[in-house]
């Protein structure tokens, strides 16, 4: 049994890698191709590392399976941020469909500072 669920966890891992890998190619701009790449592709890897835990059922395994887990996901989210934020400061094109822009007001370019505070301000 625990092969069946190892099989389906790694075809729905590589299923969301996919569509991670279609988003960065198919996604019109910078900004929404780096959420594809982030969201999608980091759930894949979890999924695929939790089925090689379940496959093996070895502790030193399976704790280097979360180990992995955990850098994904505390990398993941923060490099594709940094990339997100050096392309915004670097006047990126965004795609002409994209209504909000929360930094337009708030980013000095000369000094490479933003402003903080809410909307009521």
């Amino acid at each position: 049994m625990t092969e069946w669920i190892s099989a389906a966890l790694l075809i729905f891992g590589a299923l969301f890698m996919f569509i991670g890998a279609l988003g960065i190619v198919r996604l019109p701009d910078f900004f929404t191709r780096s959420h594809a790449a982030a969201k999608a592709t980091s759930f894949g890897a979890l999924l695929m590392l939790l089925a090689i835990a379940l496959h093996f059922a070895d502790p030193w395994i399976i704790f280097e399976s979360l180990l992995v887990i955990a850098f994904i996901y505390l990398t993941a989210p923060i490099a594709s941020h940094m990339l997100g934020r050096a392309a915004y400061f670097l006047n990126l094109p965004m795609w002409k469909g994209t209504h909000i822009d929360e930094l337009r007001n708030r980013y000095d370019p000369e000094k490479h500072t933003l402003a903080s505070g809410g909307e009521g301000e």
